[in-house]
């Protein structure tokens, strides 16, 4: 097949779609059904309709934009990521993946190429988990990961629920709906930037995921006494925020005595209350991230966080609540289409790298109702969700190339 990007257009997109932001660029800011977020939608559903794609979206406002293929009955072979951008993110963290997505779809197209299987690409919503606290919530509905009772209850940090929001972006419809059927896919293949460092440093230009680590989301409150600084002498001190500092500790330890590369833990978030220089902190708030592509190692290290916690309540009798967020379950990635990636690889004589998806993504979920592979090309520094974020042209149009072959083979 003689495919042939447009790589100015493709680049220039990129370039437009940076700039709708809340930042300042470099930097990009794109939360959740903002209007700026609403305006880049509206600006990439234009570029799908000039290409003759049919779109519809979803009460979630998950996004489809098909050519449809020569059998309308057959299940489709799907492609995207998202467009949502974390507060001071950089321009190529999904967006490679929809606007990469898109350009497959348009090389498929010049080349005379006509599909049996129809190819969509699909466009997620908020698969950051910036406004609601969860992330990938449109794939989470999709597949039914989440239900739609406890969407319902997901709220902003100004308390507006997610109802409310969606409807206010012109997102109507029942959320019963969303979830996709196991039919509905033939395959499901997402082009990403690695998010890591390992394809820049191997100085290999593709790499092909196997499996894709999955987080424990937490939130842990630690409650002492608080009091005047001078005024409450150490002996009868019961320090939140002592406590809370063993415990971070403790959790990195945790994760650093797995035993395996694959076992991250992060504690991102940490509230101090009351927060004067002279106070004791009474209460901290911790927010934390477990990850592993392997269950029982990660549920290990849960399992030492639980017991570092108790012994530091006792220890320095304080108060600790844990609430589980959410525990996902890792993914594999599916023998068809990883095969399918890797004879796209091997028509261009493109070296890949078969390898784990540290960081989790749409596709994660998506594995759930579908056959899903991950195809990632270099980062500079395996820098992400920061400004200096980059991505370099030629690393771009190979993973368009490759992910284009693959979509046409799959659609056959």
């Amino acid at each position: 097949m003689n495919l042939e990007i447009d790589r100015d257009r493709l680049l220039s997109e990129i370039e437009a779609l940076g700039s709708f932001s809340d930042a300042e660029a470099p930097a990009v800011t794109r939360i959740v059904f903002t209007p700026t977020d609403l305006q880049a939608r509206a600006w990439v559903k234009a570029r799908c309709e000039e290409a003759g794609l049919t779109l519809r979206h979803d009460a979630i406002g998950n996004t489809f934009a098909r050519w449809n293929g020569s059998d309308p009955a057959a299940p489709v072979v799907g492609t995207g990521s998202h467009i949502d951008a974390i507060p001071n993110a950089g321009k190529y963290d999904g967006v490679v993946g929809v606007l990469g997505g898109l350009e497959a779809i348009r090389m498929v197209q010049r080349c005379g190429f006509r599909p049996k299987h129809s190819i969509e690409l699909l466009i997620f919503t908020a698969e950051e988990p910036t406004r609601f606290g969860i992330g990938c919530l449109g794939s989470r509905l999709l597949s039914g990961a989440l239900s739609p009772d406890a969407a319902r209850k997901l709220t902003d940090k100004d308390g507006a629920t997610l109802d409310e929001v969606r409807r206010r972006a012109g997102f109507g419809g029942e959320l019963e709906k969303v979830k996709l059927p196991r039919s509905y896919y033939k395959a499901f293949a997402e082009l990403h930037i690695e998010q890591g460092p390992l394809l820049e440093r191997e100085h290999i230009p593709l790499g092909i995921v196997k499996k894709i680590a999955a987080p424990a989301s937490l939130r842990m409150l630690i409650e002492g006494s608080g009091g005047h600084a001078g005024g409450v002498l150490m002996p009868d001190r019961h320090d939140a925020l002592c406590a809370a500092a063993e415990l971070i500790l403790a959790i990195e330890k945790a994760a650093r005595s797995s035993g395996a590369i694959d076992s991250v833990a992060t504690v991102g978030i940490c509230d101090v209350f009351p927060g004067a220089v002279n106070s004791i902190p009474s209460q901290v708030r911790l927010s934390v991230d477990i990850r592993d592509t392997d269950l029982s190692r990660r549920e290990a290290v849960m399992q030492a966080l639980e017991t570092a916690a108790r012994a530091t309540s006792a220890k320095r009798q304080v108060s600790i609540h844990t609430e589980l967020l959410n525990a996902d379950a890792p993914g594999d990635c599916a023998p068809s289409v990883i095969e399918a990636l890797s004879q796209s690889c091997r028509e261009h004589g493109l070296t890949f790298l078969s390898m784990v998806s540290r960081a989790y993504h749409d596709s994660l979920f998506m594995g759930r109702i579908a056959p899903v592979a991950m195809l990632f090309i270099p980062c500079r520094n395996g820098y992400s969700h920061r400004p200096d974020e980059y991505a370099s042209p030629g690393d771009i149009f190979r993973g368009t190339l490759v992910l284009a072959e693959a979509l046409a083979a799959l659609a056959a």
